[in-house]
């Protein structure tokens, strides 16, 4: 982890980043300072070998929320950075907050958002670059909201010839899924194949 200050970040940095394998944290969203993280061990959801769960499955059959992408990306992110009974801190602050509004903007930040009676229950939000989309934060406030955003992501990268889904650490909870840890050597070869190309179109809307 190597610490730095958050006014030297711009969105151009923030991308040459996590091509280098690097993303930002803080460590409180009160903490105005930014670090960089490269994990010895990588979580990778292969889009090859995504599961979902048989119970999963049947909810999703029955399309209690309406999926939406990119329409409330600034409320999906300060959703995640909100503290909640399991999550009483989050390494989300205003700076982050910021600066991937501005990728936002660029194109290069997406949300997948569960919505219900016009409200937002759930949802993700991550970075686009190229063939690889890395995963940041999700919430929910429904029932099975972020997983069933995580399932319409899986399938839009699938669709879209995303070739890395990067989840940065593996959960138990990701490990359902099929989530996996990779050494970080393993990881930059699997992110230097995504890289090569052209930008993705990851869309708005479906």
């Amino acid at each position: 982890m190597t610490r730095g200050s958050p006014y030297q970040l711009t969105p151009d940095l923030l991308l040459r980043a996590y091509a280098s394998g690097l993303f930002p944290m803080a460590d409180s969203a009160d903490d105005p300072e930014l670090f960089w993280v490269e994990p010895e061990m990588r979580g990778i959801l292969p889009l090859d070998s995504f599961h979902v769960p048989r119970r999963l499955a049947r909810t999703i059959r029955q399309k209690p929320f309406e999926i939406r992408i990119n329409t409330a990306f600034a409320d999906v992110l300060a959703s995640c950075a909100e503290s909640v009974e399991n999550r009483p801190s989050t390494w989300i602050n205003s700076t982050i907050a910021e600066l991937y509004g501005s990728l936002h903007r660029l194109g290069h930040a997406h949300s997948v958002e569960a919505w219900r009676d016009g409200e937002l229950v759930g949802g993700l939000y991550g970075v686009s670059l190229r063939r690889a989309f890395f995963g940041e934060s999700m919430f929910s406030r429904a029932t099975d909201a972020s997983k069933i955003c995580l399932v319409h992501l899986v399938e839009r990268l699938r669709a879209r010839g995303f070739v890395l889904l990067d989840t940065q650490f593996s959960t138990e909870h990701l490990k359902r899924f099929g989530v996996i840890d990779v050494p970080r050597e393993q990881y930059s070869v699997m992110l230097a194949r995504a890289l090569e190309g052209d930008d993705l179109a990851f869309g708005d809307g479906d």
